[in-house]
């Protein structure tokens, strides 16, 4: 009986160890435990400037050559004081340089007074070149790259965005077949 009683009160005090345990947010070994997010999705964007930096390529043939004075398009959702959804909103990057580097940069000041972002995607806007000017989904520039991850600077939030491709090629077109003249 006294075995069963010791193993008994040794089950407990585990038991309320790894509560208090859990409930302090640390591991045995000292180290914080990851916060699992409610939703792996969403990005919280913390206050401060919102900043894009990122890449323009004109794919010509096998080769990446970067694309001078492109400009990328931000495009961002944001709920109000009250919660309530905005109408989406769009920025423009600075046009790239010559090694296709663009940046923009989003004040707070620029939002609606009490307005938090929720969402924002970078797409490709517009290309300087008429031999290289359709868009391609690399890396999302057509459907939109989702922000995550910034790089948080002293006043800044810096999102690295992967690079995005033009190229000259035309998307094939589905020959559409003749409309029957009457039955």
């Amino acid at each position: 009986m006294a075995v069963y009683t010791k193993f008994a009160l040794a089950v407990f005090v585990f038991l309320i160890s790894t509560i208090v345990v859990s409930a302090t947010g640390y591991e045995y070994n000292g180290v914080k435990p990851m916060p699992f997010p409610e939703n792996h999705f969403s990005h919280k964007f913390l206050p401060g400037f919102v900043a894009v930096q990122g890449l323009v390529y004109c794919k010509s043939g096998s080769k990446l050559i970067p694309l001078k004075d492109a400009i990328a398009r931000i495009t961002c959702l944001a709920v109000d004081k009250k919660g309530y959804e905005t109408a989406p909103f769009s920025i423009l990057s600075k046009p790239a340089d010559a090694k296709g580097y663009y940046f923009a940069k989003l004040s707070p000041a620029e939002l609606e007074k009490g307005w938090r972002l929720t969402q924002c995607k970078v797409f490709l806007e517009k290309s300087p070149l008429k031999s290289c000017n359709v868009p391609t989904d690399v890396n999302h520039g057509k459907t939109g790259a989702t922000l995550s991850s910034p790089r948080l600077l002293k006043t800044m939030n810096l999102y690295s965005i992967p690079a995005f491709v033009y190229t000259s090629d035309a998307p094939a077109v589905a020959a559409i077949p003749p409309v029957p003249r009457g039955y």
